[in-house]
């Protein structure tokens, strides 16, 4: 099928249609710019989004370490490589689909004009020698006429007895002129009509066959390049669909990999202060003050003064909170972690200790090297001069010492630690057992009770170290602050600290200096510090020592 024969007359229909094939290539071309800037606004939103909820520069012991914290951050990790993935797209799309078809678009613009302007010239070609033509049948046509009427006219006149002979000689003159005129006219219509058939039956069937057979086949390649942009469009996407699938694949073994278990024990290391739960409360027997007597020798409390301190522990009870199952007491952070609890404490300091020993093992390895290198300048002058590196060298040797030295001092404060939990694990269940036994005595010196009313009893603790003799050696007690009341039993093992049970009532005289210690009294006069998350404070400005 070919439009030179079948369209021989539709020059101007196949003109609009080409023009119609091209516009239509434009805006296929502008789609594939808006698909471009789509993808590309597609994969920056994504960027931002995965920026916007990424993990921020955190310190190291601030890193998350649940594993759902864990599946979401790779998550996105894998969503901006996604991300990246649409902007492959749109790369590959802009350069071989738009690239291309703008290229091609500009190209078949141009191949348009020129078969049109062939077509028009033949036109315009075949339209004058139509008008050759058409001039010399008109100009026989006029000299037939002008003939005929020679004829005419010299027919009269020699019909015409009045006619001179002249008149007829003339007549028949110009009879002979027009006649003659005539036959020329008539040759040159007949080799203008034979010219113009020629011509017509050339442009009909040859040049503008020739013409639209040129038309049809960049037609037909605007037909076919528009099929490879649509098979290049999808082949652009398709080439990205194994790296998108190992994304989202990505995404499923992230979330598969997240385990309760483990966030739950994550959960436990984290918060595990290794303190001990609380032990019951030991019996108190509020009847032992009715077979009292004056002689037995107890420390007594006032009775008003019972029942000021008794007034004083209603309104403080909302005050001190212990901080294993509260909020942590805010103060300054020591440097061997005192003020955490045993067991983050015992984590902090580990943790301090690897460090410690990665700088080390570099410090080390930084020193190895410099004495090789020394030696080599020393075997090799011209190298390089040896005392060069002997200040480099006497500061790696001082970070050495340096770093052995807090290494030394973070594994004591880690042994006393270690040492401390095993302790306590001991030190409970001796404490049940003196519970127990409490219960049992009929003796009333082994409790203390909330009811400042009752007179309690204790036994003195023989644990004032020399290095706190000079702290409680002055001449008058130190007037008490406040009072407080123990939360969990303290055995007060170490220098300059106090005994004390769950439940019992002290005097306070100095508060805590952000050290985590508190200087209590006993109401038997004996001195010494408590941890301050081991008791329940209340202050009152206005309280005198015993």
């Amino acid at each position: 099928m070919s439009w030179g024969t079948e369209l021989w007359d539709q020059f101007d229909n196949l003109e609009k249609h080409t023009q119609w094939g091209i516009d239509f290539l434009d805006k296929y071309a502008k789609f594939v710019k808006d698909r471009i800037e789509i993808e590309q606004n597609y994969a920056k939103q994504l960027r931002n989004l995965v920026k916007k909820y990424c993990l921020k520069r955190t310190p190291k012991d601030e890193e998350p370490r649940f594993t759902f914290c864990i599946a979401f951050f790779n998550i996105l990790n894998e969503l901006n490589d996604y991300a990246g993935q649409r902007e492959v797209v749109a790369e590959e799309i802009g350069h071989r689909v738009f690239g291309e078809l703008m290229k091609y678009y500009y190209e078949i613009k141009t191949e348009r004009k020129m078969h049109l302007q062939e077509g028009r010239k033949a036109q315009q070609y075949l339209e004058s020698c139509f008008k050759q033509m058409d001039n010399s049948k008109k100009k026989f046509e006029r000299e037939c006429r002008e003939a005929e009427k020679a004829q005419q006219t010299f027919e009269r006149l020699d019909n015409d007895t009045n006619a001179t002979k002249s008149d007829v000689e003339k007549a028949k003159q110009q009879l002979n002129i027009r006649t003659h005129m005539a036959d020329e006219s008539k040759n040159e219509y007949a080799a203008q009509l034979q010219n113009f058939n020629a011509e017509q039956h050339k442009h009909y069937y040859i040049v503008i066959p020739q013409v639209y057979k040129h038309l049809q086949e960049m037609d037909e390649q605007r037909t076919m390049k528009m099929s490879e942009s649509y098979r290049g469009f999808a082949e652009a996407e398709r080439k990205v669909i194994p790296i998108i699938t190992k994304c989202l694949d990505g995404m499923v073994l992230a979330a598969k990999s997240v385990d309760e278990r483990r966030d739950s024990q994550i959960v436990v290391d984290c918060f595990k202060s290794g303190f001990e739960p609380p032990g019951d409360f030991p019996f108190e027997d509020y009847s032992q003050h009715i077979y009292r007597t004056v002689s037995d020798g107890t420390i007594g409390t006032p009775k008003s003064e019972g029942i000021r301190v008794e007034q004083k522990m209603t309104v403080g009870k909302a005050k001190g909170k212990l901080w294993p199952f509260g909020k942590k007491p805010k103060g300054p952070a020591l440097e061997d972690f005192s003020h955490l609890p045993p067991e983050q404490r015992r984590k902090k300091l580990q943790q301090r200790i690897d460090e410690l020993s990665r700088e080390l093992q570099k410090e080390t390895d930084q020193k190895e090297a410099l004495n090789k290198m020394k030696d080599v300048y020393e075997k090799n002058p011209q190298m390089g001069d040896p005392s060069s590196l002997q200040p480099k060298l006497a500061e790696t040797m001082n970070n050495i010492e340096r770093l052995k030295m807090e290494i030394h001092k973070n594994e004591a404060w880690l042994s006393e630690v270690e040492g401390k939990v095993i302790q306590r694990g001991e030190r409970r269940h001796s404490t049940e057992a003196n519970h127990l036994v409490a219960q049992g005595r009929e003796s009333p010196e082994g409790s203390y009770t909330e009811d400042s009313n009752q007179e309690v009893r204790v036994q003195p603790q023989p644990h004032i170290h020399p290095e706190f003799d000079d702290e409680f050696d002055d001449d008058e007690p130190l007037p008490a602050i406040g009072h407080c009341r123990a939360l969990y039993p303290f055995d007060g093992n170490n220098e300059g600290t106090l005994a004390m049970k769950e439940g019992e009532i002290m005097y306070i005289i100095e508060e805590d200096k952000g050290d985590g210690w508190t200087r209590a009294r006993r109401q038997n006069g004996e001195e010494g510090y408590v941890p301050t998350s081991y008791v329940d404070i209340t202050l009152e400005k206005n309280s005198k020592g015993s």
